[in-house]
This record gives structure tokens, C-alpha cells and sequence, in this order.
């Protein structure tokens, strides 16, 4: 235990000067790595005219500026904040976990001597015993007047941290998640290709009527089901998950985009699924930034995590519930233009016309959909940023997580 309490006291005066000078070169060389990194693909970015993604890794390289101004604040304001005392009342309340327990006497030694580590730790984290403040000189002054810090100086260092992980995941997922989405529309070209070919001008032919009900669209949505609200609340929520994007959907959004935006003529050179590509990559370029309204949840979420709260039971549904309803909400979009097609008529004249329109959407604001996607991919990065924090600071067998369902909750979920 001496040993390890010595790694939190030990003061820059007493460590080695090449030790010093050996951190300082990694550090630069890693952030000189990096910086090369993103110019290069930058660079690749501009060379493929991938605009939208180009910006989008200006955002990135902006997040990480105010990260690393953020993680200048917390260094110069450490000895400030960890200055300021209040009681040991007060600082008893709101903790992310109870006060360690002492171990059983039937754990072996091993166990024993981790558990003293990671309570030791906590006890650091909530600043209940006294200790010297990290990277400073002199014993806490709090504990001397009978009180505590407001917060200490290793929770200032621990938040400094999780700040940092919860960007990389943040990034990071929102990096899969559009991989996920590219991978998933490569089946489209085929479908786009098709819309090239005569069978294809021959069934859609703009001469043609057809009553809009024995259209593919048709038969797929103008249904007994899509009358109701209820009914068609229950199909659009259990149709997201076989299938989300139909090929008759697809096509029929198409034939109505270019009718509404294009001149006539334009079916068969105009490329919807490179449109679509652009489309997600402009959003992507919304949803891997970090805006102030982004940063209050988080604040929110942490504040969550508290002790008896139970959080891991019901936070990691909230995003789970949100995209389910995101996902029947736009398949009763796509149903409700259909149901469009028969109010201007039951005789359709050609492919069917289908008309978008903002009051289609939650609040009349078709971007709430988008918030709300980024709302759930950074509250997914949360739960499982917070899960790698804690378990890397604190080991999986920390108050953090107290039980199997809890680390299951969490990482099935995400």
C-alpha cells in the first residue's frame, strides 16, 4: 500500500529530468504523427472532391482544439478548484458509489490487496482521506480545516480523462456508424442500375394508368392497416426491422424526387444513390460534432450515475427507445405520402408520385430526426465510454459495477 500511495505523492522535483525530457519527445512526436495524419487525409479528402466529409474533418479537428483548451483549463485550474472546500455533508452526497466495504476474510490475498488499490482509489476520487494534491506540493489544506474538497484534485485528473475518452468513442462511432450506412446502400446500386434499363422505362411507362392501389407501391401500403393510426403505428414499428429500405420504396422516393426537382427526362441519367451518399455524409457532418446542447446531456448523464439511482437499469434504453421510434416514424412517412397518391385520385398516370412534405415529420421540423440520431449515437459512446473508463481505472470489479447485469445492460445494448 506504501508503494502505491507513493505514485500519487511523488513531486516533479523529485523525478529524473531525462524522464522529463523523454515524455515531452513521445508526446510530440504522437501529436506530430497525428496532426500529418489528418492533413493526409485532408488532403485525400479534397483529391476524391469529398466536400462534405472534408468538413466534417474540420469539425473533428476543431472538437479536438476545444478539447485540448479544455484540458489546458483543467491543468492550470486544478490547484485552484481542488482549493476550494466544502463540508463533509455536503461532500457525502451525490457519489457515483458507496463507500468501499471491507473485503471478506475468505478473499485471498491477491483480491485483498486489489481491492485496498481500487478503494483507495475511490477514497482519492471522493477526496476522503488526506493525501497531497496530484502534481503539487504541500498537504491538502480542506482536511486540515475539517473539510473536504470541492473537487479534488485526482477527480479533476479522472475527469480529465473520461473528457477525452468519451470524444474518441464519440468519433469513433459515429465513424462506424456511417461505414455501417455506406455498407448497407452498396445493395442500391443495383437498384439504381436497373432504373438505366428498357424493361424498367417499358413497366414505368409516364403514358401509362394504373389504379394506385395494383401498384408495387400500392399493394405494399394502401392497405386496410394504413387507415388507422393505431394499425399503422404497429406495422411501421415492427417494419423497420425486416427490411427498412424496400426496393419499391427506394424507386418510388426516386421517381418522386425527380419529378418534384428535376426536369422531365431526367430518370435515366440522374444518379439518386450518389445523391443519397452526399446526403448522409451532410449529416455526418452534423452529427460528429459536439454542440453546447450535446455537451448539457452529457453533463446530465454523468450526473446519473449516481448511487442508488440504478441508472444501468433504465439510461442504456433511452437511446434503444428513441431510434425505434425514429424508425417507425419514417416508415409511417413513407406510407403516409403513399396515402397521398389516392387523396389526389385512385387513377394514377405512370410510376406513382409520392409528395414529402415537413408537417409529415415530428413538430413540423424533419431535422428534430437528425438531432435526435445524434442524441443517441453520443449517448451510446457515453454508456460505453463510461464502461472502458472505469473498468480501465478502477478494474471491472469496482463499485462501477456491481453486478454481471449491469456491464451486460451496458455493452449489449450499445
Amino acid at each position: 500500500m506504501a508503494e502505491n500511495t507513493q505514485v500519487y505523492e511523488r513531486t516533479l522535483e523529485e523525478t529524473p529530468t531525462w524522464a522529463v525530457a523523454v515524455v515531452c519527445f513521445v508526446l510530440l512526436s504522437v501529436s506530430i504523427v497525428i496532426e500529418h495524419i489528418i492533413h493526409g487525409i485532408g488532403k485525400w479528402f479534397k483529391k476524391k472532391h469529398k466536400n462534405a466529409l472534408f468538413e466534417a474533418l474540420e469539425k473533428v479537428k476543431g472538437e479536438l482544439m476545444l478539447l485540448g483548451f479544455l484540458s489546458l483549463l483543467l491543468t492550470v485550474l486544478q490547484d485552484p478548484i481542488s482549493k476550494i472546500c466544502v463540508s463533509k455533508n455536503v461532500a457525502s452526497t451525490w457519489h457515483p458509489c458507496a463507500n468501499p466495504k471491507a473485503p471478506k476474510t475468505s478473499q485471498s490475498e491477491d483480491e485483498s490487496e486489489d481491492f485496498q488499490i481500487n478503494s483507495r482509489k475511490l477514497l482519492q476520487y471522493y477526496d476522503i482521506i488526506p493525501r497531497r494534491v496530484l502534481a503539487t506540493k504541500g498537504y491538502d489544506k480542506c482536511d486540515e480545516k475539517g473539510k473536504v474538497a470541492f473537487v479534488s484534485a485526482y477527480g479533476i485528473h479522472q475527469l480529465h480523462i473520461f473528457i477525452f475518452v468519451l470524444a474518441i468513442f464519440h468519433i469513433l462511432q459515429c465513424i462506424v456508424t456511417l461505414a455501417l450506412g455506406r455498407t448497407k446502400m452498396r445493395k442500391w446500386r443495383a437498384w439504381e442500375n436497373e432504373t438505366k434499363t428498357i424493361e424498367y422505362q417499358f413497366y414505368n411507362d409516364p403514358e401509362r394508368f394504373r389504379f394506385a392501389r395494383d401498384t408495387t407501391f400500392g399493394r405494399r401500403h394502401l392497405n386496410s392497416w394504413s387507415q388507422s393510426t393505431i394499425s399503422l403505428s404497429i406495422v411501421s414499428f415492427f417494419r423497420q426491422f425486416f427490411g427498412s429500405v424496400n426496393k419499391v420504396d427506394y424507386l418510388t422516393l426516386r421517381h418522386g424526387f425527380i419529378t418534384a426537382h428535376l426536369a422531365p427526362g431526367s430518370h435515366a441519367r440522374f444518379d439518386f444513390q450518389k445523391y443519397i451518399e452526399r446526403s448522409l455524409e451532410e449529416d455526418f457532418k452534423v452529427v460528429v460534432g459536439i454542440s453546447p446542447i450535446i455537451w448539457f446531456f452529457a453533463v446530465l448523464f454523468l450526473l446519473t450515475n449516481t448511487h442508488g439511482w440504478y441508472s444501468y437499469y433504465w439510461l442504456p434504453f433511452i437511446p434503444l427507445v428513441i431510434i425505434l421510434l425514429v424508425g417507425a416514424k419514417l416508415q409511417m412517412i413513407i406510407t403516409k405520402m403513399g396515402l397521398r397518391i389516392t387523396d389526389r385520385g385512385e387513377v394514377v398516370k405512370g410510376a406513382p408520385v409520392v409528395e414529402p412534405g415537413d408537417d409529415l415529420f415530428w413538430f413540423n421540423r424533419p431535422r428534430l430526426l437528425l438531432f435526435l440520431i445524434h442524441l443517441v449515437l453520443f449517448q451510446n459512446a457515453f454508456q460505453l465510454a463510461f464502461f472502458s473508463w472505469s473498468t480501465y481505472e478502477f478494474s471491472v470489479k469496482s463499485c462501477f459495477h456491481e453486478t454481471t447485469e449491469d456491464n451486460v445492460i451496458r455493452l449489449v445494448t450499445g
